[in-house]
């Protein structure tokens, strides 16, 4: 069974939200929210943009038409031609794909094994060759398990997944996995993505949910830079064991940083040309979704959203530049 945890800071209290993705439980639950209104101000196109597919041919989690909705309306919103790709990976699959999409990918046995690939060699290699002669992707590989099955695809590009959680010390105690990359705490990188094509535009705030770390490629550019105090934990168990150990008086025996390894110097945002194309890594899908995470504490529940429905945050906006980048109207 594959699950899903959202560290975050609600006020000044640390929680752990565990999500059961299979099967959906009634005690907890995760969906779009209804509310969120998908609005560009200022569209790039005025119809007929550039053709965007959104991977569903890979038992994704996110998809088009289910948790990444509110990213595909935003795109169609923006004057792009949204639509899924339904088909393996080969040299003719490309064909009208102006930027490809792939967010969250796993194996079609990954209940019974998590750590499988997603990809066969062949796709991956028809992925890489496609972007060599121009193609744009956006490839988005989240925390465990999704880190291992996009392993052998980042590999392509000379990314490293790092396969676990990515988390960080919590400013009112214990840990966090919301992470937050701002002008102000200096974990934004320089790049056009982030600036923008005018004042409007720029990018001061991206907030992730639950991600994991990403190496950086020689000649890539950071994006969202990990702090120096970031760490990795392999499983949720390791979460729960560094939570325990920072917040501990002397009731455990466990030391922070004994169930992790520090991820300072790694990214969860790259963005690079390759060949003669482009390409954007993000360790963090649920940034560009719109959801609501639903818990239920004995007779009461209680509901927390996290994607770009969470107010103080650029992430709409810092989707919309990837895009504008990927496809060309962004240098």
């Amino acid at each position: 069974m594959r699950r899903q945890i959202l560290y975050a800071l609600i006020g000044s209290c640390a929680f752990v939200l565990w999500q059961v993705l299979v099967p959906l439980v009634h005690a907890q639950q995760q969906i779009v929210d209804p509310d969120f209104k998908a609005v560009v101000e200022k569209p790039a196109y005025r119809r007929n943009g550039p053709v965007v597919a959104i991977d569903e041919a890979h038992s994704n989690f996110h998809t088009a038409g289910g948790q990444y909705r509110p990213f595909a309306d935003l795109l169609t919103n923006d004057g792009y031609t949204v639509r899924a790709s339904t088909t393996k990976f080969h040299k003719g699959a490309f064909a009208g794909i102006d930027v490809l999409v792939i967010a969250n990918a796993l194996s079609a046995n990954a209940q019974s094994n998590p750590g499988l690939p997603a990809f066969t060699e062949e796709e991956c290699d028809a992925v890489r060759d496609w972007v060599l002669q121009g193609g744009s992707l956006l490839l988005i590989s989240d925390h465990a398990p999704f880190g291992s099955a996009a392993e052998n695809l980042g590999k392509r590009f000379g990314v490293a997944m790092g396969k676990g959680w990515a988390f960080d010390r919590a400013t009112a105690g214990g840990i966090t996995t919301q992470l937050v990359f701002s002008r102000e705490n200096g974990l934004l990188g320089t790049h056009p993505i982030l600036r923008g094509r005018d004042a409007s535009e720029v990018v001061t705030t991206v907030r992730s949910f639950t991600g994991q770390s990403l190496s950086v490629p020689d000649g890539a550019s950071v994006l969202l830079k990990l702090s120096t105090t970031s760490r990795e934990a392999p499983a949720p168990n390791d979460l729960d064991m560094e939570e325990a150990a920072v917040r501990a008086t002397g009731a455990t025996n466990e030391t922070p940083g004994s169930h992790s390894t520090p991820a300072a110097g790694r990214s969860q945002g790259i963005a690079m040309t390759f060949g003669k194309g482009h390409i954007v890594v993000l360790g963090e899908a649920g940034m560009f979704s719109a959801q609501i995470a639903r818990i239920n504490e004995g007779n009461q529940q209680r509901e927390f959203k996290f994607g770009m429905n969470v107010p103080g945050n650029d992430d709409r906006q810092f989707a919309l530049n990837i895009l504008h980048w990927l496809s060309g109207l962004l240098r």
